[in-house]
């Protein structure tokens, strides 16, 4: 049967979507299947779940998920008793149980529910499944000793009801308290606590979400601008020098739509940065001209502007009485979210207590949450030259909210500034630069004229090179400012690579920089190499490459077997492409007699068992190869593409190796969720050289 975890609170306004957001994450982290179970449901969509499948890609049917709605579960036991809506929910669950190696299950909110003594419900629940317990409790708005005595009770009645209690979570506490708390329960508790603070970004509801409840109309603004977070609210009824002293950022600015002054200077405040605003809420159903909308999206592109047909004061009585919830229109909540659980929670301690097995599969999710994982573990920062580029500040707004690294960025900072207030990212914390104004300037060019010097690089020659954002970013890395570098999304590989080539050079015992994508299929992880950096590799270049292949493979999870390949497998084929690959082969085994390493082979027979069964039948490495190393680039780069499009592969990189200090590449076309990836790639990679 199933492994099965049950989270579970005492009352409502827990916050408790954190807690189930993040143990899915920890689930995901471990599995490839994980099923949802809500015994209880409400009428209505169910956000924590859609927010769920869409995250974590779950194909499970909404039918399977739900048990039964409150109603009919309240009628139930008014007419039949416990044991009976207890033996319904029961069967329903063994039926999700049986299709997944691990079930979260969501208990109930306590919202309305009509349900007597439900904490001892759901401890039934949880004991009936055969569910270990999560059991949370909500701090918001309580003293420290409050919360003392309620997450001291919750453990007591849950553990006093029979349930194998995992840990308590304390959620939503003041940031003042939440240190000498965490000491004061970690000290009183048998079990695991973990005490998260109050995050404001979590229940600001977003513009989208205002919108919607106001029943307001957009006159302004784009999807991005909707999706920002209002986390204050500032009325705006004085003289605009006044009210410009009032604005917060983050801040939504409601205003009478007559008045003009404000919406165009609360605007212009957001496009000088100072500070950044959610949007403008208009009330009394007025509107400025089409003359001032026109000036209002030339001025801050994408900010939102709103119209509701209220007052002020009514408009401020909806606003107040708004709370922000995690759903799947709301990504950027679900990053806080996380960043947050996985910053206070032990989350190696949590999950070595779920004790669920790690699956024999190794899928996309997986991988890329490991690679966050481990980034986290040794922070290191890295410098991201193209600061300016949208995708990268998307990226960086889900390092930042996912605390994955630290994080510099290059660029005109005003400008970096605008696009990210622009963006909704919150750059807090994040090292801003300008290589062109930077005090670093001079003496990185000193230091460049000196390495270049044979080139006859000049002192003033220097001084422009390394005003480029790759060089300086080089450069940082290079001197200790930053611990790696990632660049590429609106530059050319070359011009990515050359400064690295130039300033950090390869290590010892390295013969050339090459490369490896990671290949995240449906069911493994494959490495490829070099499909990015060397177009004919001769056969000690080749047999370097494998080495260096099979030695990220390792460092990052992926046990290395080594398949070299070629148009023809063994000794079947002859000709001066297929000896370069027996010679690099032969050259590892006798480099590195400790890596299953086969070749020359044939790509279906280096990963089909069936093929290899025929054609190397006693090979330890044919039908289960891991790492496939490609005789060139053409090759290379045409089947890396060709699998990441036909077989839907997640493709992860290119990842340079052979470097001294860590820069890796990016393809133009790379995605948001690519640039996190190689990032934390990258930041591993500088742990290694810490």
């Amino acid at each position: 049967m199933a492994r099965s975890v049950y989270v579970t609170g005492i009352d409502r306004g827990d916050g408790r979507q954190v807690v189930d957001l993040g143990v899915m994450e920890l689930l995901t982290r471990q599995v490839d299947r994980v099923g949802v179970f809500r015994p209880l449901v409400h009428d209505g969509p169910d956000r924590l779940f859609e927010l769920l499948r869409a995250r974590y890609r779950l194909s499970q049917s909404p039918e399977t998920v739900y048990g039964m709605d409150y109603h009919e579960a309240s009628a139930i036991q008014a007419e039949k008793g416990t044991d009976e809506l207890v033996s319904r929910l029961v069967e329903r669950f063994h039926r999700v149980a049986r299709d997944y190696e691990v079930v979260l299950v969501l208990g109930s909110d306590y919202a309305a529910t009509q349900l007597p003594d439900e904490l001892a419900l759901n401890a039934r629940f949880a004991n009936e499944f055969g569910a270990s317990v999560i059991a949370v409790v909500g701090g918001q708005g309580q003293d420290a000793e409050s919360v003392r005595s309620e997450t001291r009770n919750a453990y007591r009645a849950y553990s006093g009801l029979g349930c194998d209690v995992l840990a308590v979570i304390v959620n939503r506490v003041a940031s003042e308290v939440r240190e000498e708390l965490a000491e004061h329960l970690a000290a009183t508790l048998p079990v695991p606590c973990s005490v998260l603070p109050d995050d404001p970004a979590l229940s600001a509801p977003t513009v989208a979400q205002i919108t919607s409840a106001l029943g307001g109309t957009v006159l302004l603004g784009d999807d991005s601008g909707l999706a920002r977070d209002a986390l204050d609210f500032v009325f705006g009824g004085a003289m605009l020098p006044n009210l410009l002293k009032a604005l917060t950022p983050g801040c939504l600015v409601v205003t009478p739509g007559d008045r003009a002054d404000l919406v165009v200077g609360s605007l212009a405040a957001h496009s000088a940065g100072t500070p950044p605003i959610a949007g403008v809420l208009l009330t009394l159903d007025e509107r400025p001209g089409e003359e001032i909308l026109r000036l209002a999206a030339r001025l801050a592109p994408g900010t939102p502007v709103v119209a509701v047909a209220g007052g002020s004061f009514p408009t401020a009585g909806e606003l107040f009485a708004l709370e922000g919830k995690l759903n799947a229109a709301t990504p950027r909540k679900a990053e806080t979210a996380l960043g947050l659980f996985e910053r206070h929670v032990d989350t190696g301690a949590l999950l070595e207590r779920i004790s669920v097995a790690r699956s024999g599969r190794v899928t996309p999710m997986m991988f890329e949450h490991e690679l966050l994982e481990q980034a986290r573990a040794d922070r290191r920062r890295v410098v991201l030259p193209e600061g300016t580029e949208e995708r990268v500040l998307r990226a960086a707004d889900v390092l930042l909210r996912r605390d994955v690294c630290d994080l510099t960025l290059l660029g005109d900072v005003d400008v970096i500034r605008k696009k990210a207030a622009d963006l909704g990212v919150d750059l807090a914390g994040t090292q801003l630069i300008d290589p062109r104004t930077s005090e670093l300037r001079q003496g990185f060019a000193e230091q460049y004229a000196l390495l270049r010097a044979h080139r006859g690089v000049t002192a003033e020659l220097a001084y422009d090179i390394v005003s480029d954002v790759n060089y300086f970013g080089t450069l940082m890395v290079q001197e200790g400012f930053a611990d790696g570098m990632v660049s590429g999304s609106v530059h050319s590989t070359a011009a990515t690579i050359r400064p690295a080539f130039e300033i950090i050079k390869t290590k010892p015992g390295a013969s050339i920089v090459s490369s490896v994508f990671f290949m995240c299929l449906a069911d493994r992880v494959l490495v490829y190499g070099d499909c990015a950096v060397n177009p004919d590799p001769d056969a000690e270049q080749l047999a370097d490459i494998a080495v260096q292949s099979a030695v990220t493979a390792a460092r990052f999870g992926v046990e290395p077997r080594i398949a070299m390949l070629s148009y023809s497998t063994g000794s079947s084929g002859t000709g001066a492409d297929v000896d370069k690959v027996r010679q690099a082969t032969e050259r590892v085994r006798v480099s590195r007699p400790d890596l299953r390493i086969e070749g020359p082979i044939q790509y279906d027979a280096a990963v089909e068992p069936s093929v290899a069964a025929t054609k190397l039948p006693m090979s330890e490495v044919a039908g289960k190869a891991t790492v496939l190393v490609f005789p060139d680039l053409n090759t290379g780069n045409n089947t890396y593409k060709a699998v990441q499009r036909s077989a839907g592969a997640v493709a992860v990189g290119p990842v340079l190796q052979g470097l001294r200090k860590p820069v890796n590449d990016l393809s133009r076309g790379a995605l948001v969720q690519d640039i996190v990836n190689t990032v934390a790639i990258t930041a591993i990679q500088a742990q290694d050289e810490k």
